[in-house]
């Protein structure tokens, strides 16, 4: 597939116009002084950023395996404790000192770039230092227990294919069961320091448990590489006679056991200590706690109050759009019997998995066809759709994206919730298909892993509000591409618009305006055709992961406002295609840095 990069070519000649055969020696000393003085700092930046990543993945080695560093396969994350959080701080403060120590006015393109990057990224690290965050170290949305699955399961990044990759594996249980030890310990403090999950939470992790305590490890999803394991010849059988009799020894001695402490606890003493309270702002400190959620992960400087103000006024809006759409299908009655005709009528849902995936895969094939019309750059690699495996479906969302291996041996995988087909209707299929595929998330994650230029620490790295806000706005881009002709599909990417508007209003509702659970479903259920199911489970996901829900928009919002100044900024000039390209090649930034370079960008077009 084509891929170009962009650049902003600025630096033509002016300088080199300007010197002439007259120039004094001095002159030109003081030229090439400039000029290797710059080289020197561009090449201590990069060397700083090639020893941040190399050392953040020793210390990180679950994320390490999932970007295809195979180094650390046998080591899990360090144990929760007050030497390795100490270890953690000091870690990000001695390479904010080093980044401080480059002069950055000697920087330029993608060094800059990667400078007010990293220095911004060390800042926020430290600066949430301070919240206990490790005291509740895993939830019905993610953790060890759940990541841990599914490397285990032979289905994601652990690789499975030599003897060693066993062994490790096996080496890595006995990290995960010191780590699962560890996060009780962490739980019990918390409950000391009245730091803990709401109890619907709670029990939500507690099946998440419970899937994995079997007396039959054949019936458990780690024992699916040792049906892989018969089928490989590259491996001896004698090696593996001896790896299935040590890798079923750590499923029983191991891993079960672990899982089982944790599950133990929880039901035990975690739940009836768990808080009927769900914001953050009920927590110690959670007021800034929350304040410095919504900086993380929208990278502007925003208050709980505006975007809750954002998020009624789009709710607002999106109504009058569905009202719309109700009057051009010819629906009789109102707006509320409208979405639940949406909600239960059986022409709008697949009656098996099998069709599920097949229609996604149909749509896949429709867009992909139409991509060219709005972009000219693509990722090398390709995607699959694929249902989500069910030990994870129960609580998992209806759809998510997996980015593809680095070096090509895994393509990425567009997910599909299966667990209950009444909550995946059919219109919605080609707005989930643009927003978690293509040119959504795996346009923008592919691509950034593919820029041969970016330092590791950018192209494995990213921004919430890019990531969402990049998918969301690809979502708006579909009546350009062909797609939403049908008054359905229309109505399924208001839909979805709308479950991103409700997000603003019962994130924030949740954690700064102390709403209750139910409060936020009703107001779900009052202003969607989302599934009860749906709505339960996206609650209890805000209140997991407050902050996270509310870059969705905030991020749609700001790269439409800087495609709406690029054109009116250049009128004939503006060509969709390269600011797509603009937008996607330097991969993930934050949002301040991506508009002073689209703001240089548009400058340079004009010339």
């Amino acid at each position: 597939m084509n891929r170009k990069r962009l650049t902003l070519a600025i630096a033509l000649s002016l300088g080199l116009v300007a010197c002439n055969q007259s120039n004094t020696a001095q002159t030109q000393n003081t030229e090439k002084t400039s000029v290797t003085a710059s080289v020197s700092e561009s090449e201590k930046a990069n060397a700083l950023f090639k020893a941040y990543f190399a050392e953040s993945m020793q210390m990180n080695p679950i994320y390490a395996t999932y970007v295809g560093v195979n180094d650390y396969n046998d080591r899990f994350s360090p144990p929760i404790n007050a030497q390795n959080l100490a270890l953690s701080l000091a870690f990000e403060e001695k390479y904010l000192a080093k980044i401080k120590d480059i002069d950055a006015s000697a920087l330029n393109g993608q060094d800059l770039l990667s400078y007010e990057i990293f220095l911004r990224d060390r800042e926020i690290a430290i600066k949430g230092a301070q919240f206990p965050g490790h005291l509740v170290p895993i939830h019905q949305m993610g953790g060890a227990h759940t990541f841990f699955a599914s490397l285990g399961s032979g289905q994601s990044a652990q690789p499975f294919n030599t003897a060693d990759d066993y062994r490790n594996f096996i080496s890595r249980a006995d990290g995960f069961a010191t780590y699962m030890d560890s996060a009780i310990v962490a739980m019990k403090e918390g409950i000391e320091k009245s730091i803990v999950l709401p109890k619907p939470l709670i029990e939500k992790v507690l099946p998440q448990l419970q899937v994995h305590i079997l007396d039959d490890v054949t019936q458990s999803v780690f024992y699916t590489p040792l049906e892989t394991l018969k089928k490989n010849e590259s491996i001896a059988d004698a090696d593996k006679q001896q790896i299935t009799q040590d890798y079923i020894a750590a499923i029983k001695d191991v891993i079960i056991p672990a899982y089982s402490r944790v599950h133990q606890f929880m039901q035990d003493s975690y739940l009836p200590n768990g808080r009927d309270t769900f914001g953050l702002a009920d927590l110690p400190k959670g007021k800034a706690w929350y304040e410095y959620r919504i900086e993380t992960n929208t990278t502007l400087p925003l208050t709980a109050e505006e975007i809750h103000t954002f998020g009624q006024q789009e709710v607002a809006r999106i109504l009058a759009e569905m009202t719309k759409v109700k009057e051009t299908v010819g629906f009789a009655g109102d707006l509320p019997a409208f979405f639940e005709f949406l909600r239960t009528d059986d022409q709008f849902f697949f009656e098996s998995e099998q069709a599920l995936i097949e229609g996604y895969t149909q749509v896949k094939e429709k867009i992909d066809s139409r991509l060219p019309l709005l972009f000219d750059v693509f990722p090398k690699a390709d995607y699959e759709v694929r249902a989500v495996e069910a030990f994870r479906a129960a609580s998992s969302a209806g759809a998510s994206y997996q980015s593809p291996a680095p070096d090509g041996s895994r393509p990425g995988i567009f997910y599909i919730n299966a667990y209950n087909l009444k909550a995946q209707p059919k219109y919605l299929m080609e707005t989930l298909s643009v927003h978690e595929a293509a040119p959504g998330h795996h346009f923008q994650i592919a691509i950034q892993q593919e820029v041969d230029s970016l330092p590791d620490f950018r192209k494995f790295g990213g921004y919430t509000v890019f990531s969402e806000g990049w998918a969301l706005y690809a979502e708006s881009l579909g009546k350009e591409m062909g797609l939403f002709t049908d008054p359905y599909m229309w109505y399924g990417r208001l839909s979805d618009e709308q479950l991103r508007a409700m997000r603003l209003v019962v994130d924030t509702g949740l954690h700064a305006f102390g709403w209750s659970r139910q409060k936020a479903i009703d107001f779900m259920t009052d202003n969607s055709s989302l599934a009860l199911t749906d709505i339960e489970a996206e609650v209890e996901r805000y209140i997991a992961i407050g902050g996270q829900a509310v870059s969705y928009k905030v991020g749609q919002r700001h790269i439409r406002m800087l495609r709406n100044k690029a054109q009116e900024a250049l009128g004939e000039k503006f060509d969709v295609k390269k600011f797509h390209t603009q937008i996607l090649i330097d991969g993930a930034l934050p949002m301040p840095i991506l508009e002073a370079k689209i703001d240089r960008w548009i400058e340079s077009q004009k010339s």
